[in-house]
């Protein structure tokens, strides 16, 4: 069973140097371990087929808004602007799906308004960016694992229970031993 590429994470950075001259960044509600500790009981209840690539814990999250690749000389700006006014809320992970091209993803069953207004409030900011927001209605979710189309899901689970004190700008590295470092992380 293959994984993908682990991550390390500093919650605390800030600091944008030794970037190249574009990044691909995303906004992300980023787990502490309670969260990854429930993921990790969660995926243990799936049946993995061969070939399968899954996620490492450290490379769990939720995005909220794909941003993509953007100069470097646009992440203070969209760091600064992401800093948004939200309220803590708990998200209910409790629908793990197999989606089409092989994602094993697990799903919540509702969205709540805190993180509604959240994700509202970033695509505004975005918008007022001059940057691209995703037009469809947002599905909080937490992909597990690619190339896992003959994956079998549980047919019962236990919720995961996020309880989301922040959110993180973090960007994709390229790396195979880091694939995401986080940039800033805002927190109430």
């Amino acid at each position: 069973m293959a994984y993908l590429s682990h991550t390390r994470s500093n919650p605390s950075a800030a600091n944008t140097t030794n970037v190249t001259s574009t990044q691909r960044l995303f906004l992300a509600l980023w787990p502490e371990d309670e969260v990854r500790t429930q993921l990790t009981a969660h995926t243990r209840q799936w049946r993995w087929p061969a070939g399968c690539a899954r996620y490492l814990p450290a490379d769990w999250h939720v995005t909220l808004h794909f941003i993509g690749n953007v100069g470097a000389d646009q992440t203070e700006g969209i760091a600064s602007g992401a800093d948004v006014p939200f309220q803590p809320f708990v998200l209910k992970l409790d629908q793990p799906q197999l989606w089409p091209h092989g994602l094993a993803v697990l799903c919540a069953s509702g969205l709540p308004q805190p993180l509604q207004a959240l994700y509202d409030q970033l695509a505004q900011v975005l918008h007022g960016l001059g940057l691209a927001v995703e037009a469809r209605p947002y599905q909080p979710h937490v992909t597990l694992a690619r190339r896992a189309g003959a994956a079998a899901p549980p047919t019962a689970c236990a919720p995961v229970l996020w309880q989301a004190h922040g959110y993180a700008l973090v960007v994709s590295t390229g790396d195979r031993e880091q694939r995401y470092r986080v940039i800033r992380q805002y927190r109430r």
